[in-house]
């Protein structure tokens, strides 16, 4: 886009200080922002709103073309005349010169435009190939570690309660070995019954893949593995088995469907990674550890001693901290997930000789896994079912961060199978790699964040002498450290309040502290409501626009009202689903329909929900990501059919309940 009053120079996209990416004149330092974009810097966005539409009536011809339309634009005097600013009626874009917009009314704070951009070189892909930690010694040792961490512990149960723990020892060892055993015929099972699934030989395979499939075979000296076809119109793949010569690769019709022939390749080598890597088996000793720890908590709890049991504190000091150990070791199997999906994207980059081919299936996975093209929406809606999110912690990735790609490069109409739109994935990329909340999701997750499977792919790409799929600027413009701890302190202020008041009375056994302690928790849920339900003021956005906010998590929202239609449900096929998919004329987002009790969601869903399908909408609500962009919704209205969900206010009134039944507790006693 060019800059309206330089003419002849481009805008380039920077961060703000609110976290929120606008076009800016390097050389002017004027700044545009698209439609409704102006209402991320105010926090009365319904009074700057009207005075532009009071500005609107007094507007006067402008010299000066859109960035967008290229068309003459109009000037709209504010502040009776102090101000002029160039508005285009076509778009609804405004152009701001120099620091104009900390002129405006209600401007929350000085708007501060990150500059680095221009003095800082461009930073390419290195074309040395990213390390990755030496996968069998880095294996032996967790595994080595984890297995000396329960021996220890096992050693020191022993010895201070005097307990054998060989019965949970045994059990522990003796589960594991039948779930490894038996796991493989379960899951066939669990598959024909939950999917329509078939068995196929190779020679039932399109013929490229059969023959793909036969040459890594042969290469890597293993057994073609067993195929499965899942007839399910969402498209994902899944490996699983006991060792690389029985295993099984599962694949959907929507797979076949979406990815061309290389791309489909790519994704079954990375199934194939899996398996010559033997992370079957190898997942399954790493998962025993946290299976025993936990049985040994469970065991050890459930004692009933009789008469005097002088080991019973230390029974339980045992059983805490295995449980502890249980949460540590959980997130040790969950890193050592996503290091093996690592090594399994560049076994399928190797194999294929083309990274990019996997970098744009996940990309394609992510579309089919969010929501179809809108010319297949209806074909596909009787094909997909819910069922296939079972499989997804076995799938090329987590189904639920797949959302997010759905989201950010969608491009128009086409939503599945189509071009990506390479600059508005950068733009919500930034959320994955800026934000520190992504890192805290990553943690929990069985797979890494895609944007950084991306980068890694990328970086391969290079090195083989192929141009990298995408290029990401990973150079923050500040930290998001401060606004991620204040969230972090909000979202567990209500429980540390709870723990407060629990203390107080168990301390002193008074009912005035009974009364204390639930006043100071209802006091902190209040704070956690307010903060987290700002509902003082919504403003009219657009998708685009939200999608390219960092300073956003499940805590932190943005109020905002989306104009747009209701394309389909949150989840294709699943005839009580009462979430959402919406599009505007800038993207596509996910609405999330609460209401406080699920029976109320079902009964919407059920009966309610299909009323809303290919109509015009309008979304009051909080958009949030977690780290799946979506809105929950305040308000839904669609002409004069209004529903409005009430989860806001009964959180709202229960935490006032419980201050005032706190304090009248506490005045009672006093008074008494």
């Amino acid at each position: 886009m060019k800059c309206p009053n330089c003419k002849d120079k481009d805008l380039v996209s920077v961060m703000t200080q609110q976290g929120v990416e606008v076009d800016f004149c390097h050389q002017c330092e004027g700044i545009w922002l698209d439609k409704n974009e102006i209402y991320h810097f105010t926090k009365i966005p319904t009074y700057l709103k009207s005075k532009i539409e009071e500005a609107t009536k007094l507007q006067k011809p402008s010299s000066r073309l859109s960035p967008i339309s290229e068309k003459p634009m109009v000037e709209l005097p504010l502040l009776e005349g102090e101000i002029n600013i160039d508005y285009c009626p076509e778009s609804e874009g405004i152009w701001l010169d120099k620091d104009e917009i900390n002129k405006l009314p209600v401007i929350k704070a000085n708007v501060q435009i990150d500059k680095g951009i221009f003095s800082k070189e461009k930073v390419s892909i290195p074309k040395i190939l990213l390390p990755l930690p030496n996968l069998t010694f880095r294996s032996g040792m967790v595994l080595f570690g984890m297995y000396a961490l329960l021996t220890l512990f096992l050693i020191i149960l022993v010895e201070v309660t005097k307990i054998p723990p060989s019965i949970a020892l045994i059990t522990g060892i003796v589960v594991a070995f039948f779930h490894f055993l038996l796991g493989p015929a379960l899951m066939d099972l669990s598959l024909r019954f939950l999917f329509k699934m078939r068995w196929v030989k190779p020679e039932e395979l399109p013929g490229h893949l059969r023959a793909f499939i036969g040459k890594v075979s042969q290469d890597r000296k293993i057994n073609f593995p067993r195929m499965g076809i899942i007839l399910d119109g969402s498209p994902n793949a899944f490996t699983y088995g006991h060792h690389p010569n029985n295993a099984r690769i599962v694949i959907t019709q929507g797979l076949l469907d979406l990815l061309d022939e290389k791309e489909a390749e790519a994704v079954v080598a990375h199934e194939i990674g899996h398996v010559v890597h033997w992370d079957m088996l190898i997942m399954t000793l790493a998962q025993l550890v946290p299976l025993i720890l936990y049985y040994i908590y469970r065991t050890l709890i459930r004692v009933r001693s009789r008469g005097k049991d002088e080991s019973a504190p230390y029974r339980l000091l045992i059983a805490i901290s295995a449980y502890i150990l249980y949460i540590v070791s959980e997130f040790i199997v969950l890193w050592f997930s996503r290091l093996r999906e690592y090594f399994a994207d560049r076994f399928s980059g190797e194999v294929t000789s083309d990274p990019n081919k996997l970098a744009s299936a996940l990309v394609k996975i992510g579309y089919g896994l969010a929501g179809d093209d809108t010319r297949k929406w209806e074909m596909k809606q009787k094909e997909r079912r819910d069922t296939l999110n079972a499989v997804g912690p076995m799938g090329i990735f987590d189904s639920k961060t797949a959302n997010i790609l759905a989201i950010s490069s969608y491009a128009g109409p086409q939503r599945m199978g189509g071009e990506v739109d390479k600059e508005k994935l950068k733009d919500t990329a930034k959320w994955d790699l800026w934000n520190p909340w992504a890192a805290y999701y990553e943690l929990q997750s069985t797979h890494p964040l895609i944007a950084k499977r991306l980068k890694f792919l990328s970086n391969q790409s290079v090195v083989l002498g192929k141009a990298p799929y995408i290029e990401f600027d990973e150079r923050k413009p500040e930290s998001y450290w401060d606004d991620f701890l204040v969230d972090l302190v909000i979202k567990v202020f209500p429980f540390a309040a709870f723990i407060i008041g629990a203390a107080l009375y168990f301390i002193k056994q008074e009912t005035f502290f009974l009364g204390l302690g639930l006043f100071i928790f209802g006091s902190a849920y209040l704070m956690q409501i307010l903060f987290s339900y700002p509902s003082f003021d919504f403003a009219q956005m657009n998708i685009k626009g939200l999608l390219k906010k960092i300073k956003v998590s499940a805590v932190r929202p943005v109020p905002c009202i989306i104009r747009g239609k209701i394309i389909g449900r949150g989840i294709p096929g699943l005839i009580f689903s009462e979430d959402f998919v919406m599009q505007d004329e800038t993207g596509i987002i996910f609405l999330d329909y609460r209401q406080p009790l699920g029976i109320f969601n079902f009964l919407f869903g059920l009966l309610r929900a299909a009323q809303y399908i290919d109509q015009g909408a309008e979304i009051t609500g909080w958009y949030r990501r977690s780290p799946i962009p979506y809105i929950e919704i305040k308000k839904l209205k669609i002409g004069d059919k209004e529903s409005t969900c009430f989860v806001y206010n009964v959180k709202l009134f229960f935490s006032i309940l419980i201050i005032i039944f706190g304090f009248l507790i506490s005045v009672s006693v006093l008074f008494k």
